[in-house]
């Protein structure tokens, strides 16, 4: 990943409004802040939520708290309890799905 070329920026998440994200069970609030082709965001997941799509795009992910399940495209499954995380570039391995079966709340760059 290559950040773009932007200035030092403060992001106060607490001032940014929550988007709901329908998933294939579930919801999802999204807090996001975007900045050129730059993507953070503050994901809460609540529980039982399922994602309504595999993903290509890569990302940087930490889980804060709680749990989330990532389900690649081949029926591989990886587990991440709060405190881990991972990394996948553009097109990397599979394509990937999350879940959260008791709800989680994440960070993601992409």
């Amino acid at each position: 990943m290559k950040l773009p070329d932007m200035k030092f920026k403060k992001i106060d998440w607490s001032n940014i409004k929550a988007t709901v994200v329908p998933g294939e069970v579930g919801i999802a609030h999204s807090y996001t802040d975007e900045e050129h082709t730059l993507r953070t965001r503050v994901m809460v997941y609540e529980p039982g939520f399922v994602l309504d799509h595999y993903c290509d795009r890569g990302h940087v992910l930490y889980v804060i708290e709680g749990e989330i399940v990532v389900d690649l495209a081949d029926g591989r499954e990886f587990s991440f309890p709060a405190g881990t995380g991972f990394a996948v570039s553009d097109f990397g391995d599979k394509a990937h799905r999350m879940r959260s079966d008791n709800g989680a709340r994440v960070f993601i760059v992409d």
